[in-house]
């Protein structure tokens, strides 16, 4: 019993010896994981924390730099477009004005990609496939590309149908001028960027331009836009701009210059008119000329404005101003009698010449006659410094002030550089040089009694005056020059009827190697009406044919009498001839019947044929200053 006793207290034991060793492992299990908790929750802590970081050093510490990481792959500011200010004439009416189009452009990164569109895309551009690839191809590292620029909204919209990766299109726009050449040379034109590049359009370039605007959008990886976030700045629009000039005038001015030219074959010409109380420029026309709604590179002398740029010895314009001159120095009077038998007077080895020998003539009939001869004996009577002090005052050899861009001053030289005939020959139109301009300005000067305005394009912008002639010989000057247009006068193409017109031809030979060739330019210059001037003008025709008349009186004064005709209609200035214009009207009146009984007369009655009487021709109106 007490054996049996002894083996189950030794199975006991050994059981509770195997118990034990079983619960030893369990423990150590349990000490484990506790442990490889611990170290999880660590690492997530500092995971945890590393993300926290993070998360501060991108919102925080270096938000900026992030942002804009992510804003240049979505966000961009784009220009708004803005149009050029409009301008119009004095009457308001559009001769500048910015229509809107639209510019294909193509990201050429995105675009080359899909080569298999650029034959479609050349097509709808109208350019060749392979000239395009190789276009894309140099700039395949930039991200915009101009196609095709300025073009018409629904042509645009014809290219972007096809849908073709790469290619948008943007507002842009562009200049318009709806009186094409009539006043191509006063306005200028515009580049392909909207930038002046000639004319008014250049010389008000900032005040027309206008401020474009910045808009913020958010564009998809395609490069289209997807939102509007926001207004940067708004697009300013150009300032508009009134010109002096009245289209109506300008058109007719650009008419008949390019009727004359047409008749005579001559080379080119230019037609200026002037208020003559504000100095305002009402009309300035040139020929050739071109259209400003398709500039091209070609035949670029045609962008010239020669009534500004273009240098001319003005020939006998300058008489008047001769005569004015020495009636100032006091040498002569209205009634000075000048002897220009025989026709001629020694010029150094040379002799200046009148058309005819007309004998004795005042001051006056100098002018009248428009006699070389006449003029020298004047201004021998001046002193070097006399002649070159006034010329110079009344505008010659320095610029009239109106600002127009690439105005030429003239060619006045200095007495210290005079030779023996200079001054003579400088007292009929040689040995100085003058723009049209100047020379319409000249006028303006004799015309607004001796005071000197300078020139504007701008309505309401007042130029510069100086008083440089006592108004007295101003006006008397101006009586003069009415001779020219009467009978008698070398210029009676230029006479209107019902107005006093005061005026003068000029006839001269165009410089040639040193000398004087046998082409010529023919000049008018004259005022209306008389006895309260309101117009003046000047009109150039340079190199008419020979063969159908050179001079002034035939080839220009015609140009100004329909120019005037028109702008004193237009303008409605009261006539100042009333006399001459109601007899014109008593004798059209009296006319009208004897016209009307003739068209009632029985016309079963056989014709009885009547031998058409002789007319003797008109005489033409020469300029007696020709050489």
């Amino acid at each position: 019993m007490h054996g049996v006793k002894s083996r189950i207290g030794a199975m006991r034991d050994a059981w509770r010896r195997r118990g034990e060793r079983r619960a030893a492992p369990r423990g150590r299990a349990q000490f484990d994981l506790r442990g490889r908790l611990m170290l999880v929750t660590g690492a997530l802590g500092v995971c945890a924390l590393a993300l926290v970081a993070r998360a501060v050093d991108l919102q925080l510490v270096r938000n900026e730099f992030y942002q804009k990481q992510g804003d240049e792959r979505f966000l961009r500011e784009i220009e708004i477009a803005t149009s050029r200010g409009m301008i119009t004439d004095r009457n308001g009416e559009p001769l500048a004005v910015s229509t809107p189009v639209e510019s294909i452009w193509a990201n050429p990164q995105e675009l080359l990609k899909t080569p298999q569109h650029l034959p479609t895309l050349a097509a709808a551009l109208g350019v060749d496939a392979e000239s395009l690839t190789r276009k894309l191809t140099q700039r395949a590292e930039r991200e915009f590309v101009y196609l095709k620029r300025r073009i018409n909204p629904s042509e645009a919209r014809r290219i972007l149908a096809h849908e073709i990766p790469g290619v948008f299109s943007q507002r842009e726009y562009r200049r318009f001028y709806p009186q094409g050449e009539a006043i191509a040379h006063v306005l200028g034109f515009t580049n392909i960027d909207d930038e002046g590049q000639e004319g008014l359009e250049l010389a008000f370039d900032e005040w027309l331009r206008g401020t474009p605007g910045m808009k913020r959008v958010i564009r998809d990886r395609h490069g289209r836009t997807v939102e509007e976030v926001d207004l940067v700045r708004p697009a300013m629009p150009g300032k508009s701009l009134t010109l002096t000039i009245d289209r109506r005038i300008q058109f007719l001015a650009y008419r008949e210059l390019k009727r004359a030219l047409a008749e005579t074959g001559a080379a080119s010409g230019s037609a200026v008119v002037l208020d003559v109380a504000t100095g305002e420029v009402l009309a300035m026309a040139n020929l050739p000329s071109f259209n400003p709604n398709a500039v091209t590179g070609m035949n670029r002398d045609a962008h010239r404005n020669r009534a500004v740029t273009d240098l001319i010895e003005p020939g006998s314009t300058v008489k008047p101003l001769t005569v004015a001159a020495g009636l100032e120095a006091g040498v002569i009077t209205p009634k000075t009698v000048f002897d220009t038998s025989p026709g001629w007077i020694a010029n150094g080895k040379y002799r200046t010449t009148d058309t005819h020998n007309y004998g004795l003539l005042d001051t006056t009939g100098v002018i009248r006659k428009s006699s070389n001869v006449g003029v020298s004996k004047i201004v021998h009577q001046l002193s070097n410094e006399q002649y070159y002090g006034f010329m110079r005052r009344v505008g010659y050899g320095r610029s009239t002030g109106s600002g127009f861009p690439g105005e030429s001053p003239g060619l006045l030289l200095p007495p210290s550089r005079w030779h023996g005939t200079t001054k003579q020959t400088m007292s009929y139109g040689y040995a100085l040089s003058a723009t049209p301009l100047q020379i319409a300005h000249a006028y303006a000067m004799l015309g607004n009694h001796g005071r000197a305005i300078a020139p504007t394009f701008v309505k309401g912008e007042v130029g510069e005056a100086e008083q440089v002639l006592d108004p007295k010989i101003a006006d008397e000057v101006v009586r003069m020059m009415q001779t020219v247009t009467e009978p008698g006068g070398t210029a009676t193409q230029a006479a209107i009827l019902g107005y006093h017109v005061a005026g003068k031809t000029g006839t001269a030979r165009k410089s040639h190697n040193g000398g004087y060739s046998r082409r010529y330019v023919a000049f008018f210059a004259g005022l209306v009406p008389v006895d309260n001037p309101r117009f003046s003008m000047a009109v150039v025709v340079n190199d008419p044919d020979p063969a159908r008349g050179y001079y002034g009186g035939q080839v220009s004064a015609p140009v100004f009498r329909n120019v005037m005709e028109g702008a004193l209609r237009l303008m409605d200035v009261p006539p100042d001839d009333i006399d001459t214009w109601i007899a014109a009207q008593q004798k059209a009146a009296m006319a009208r019947p004897v016209a009307k009984r003739a068209a009632s007369a029985p016309t079963a009655a056989p014709a009885v044929p009547v031998a058409a009487p002789v007319r003797p021709a008109l005489p033409q109106a020469i300029d007696g200053g020709a050489r």
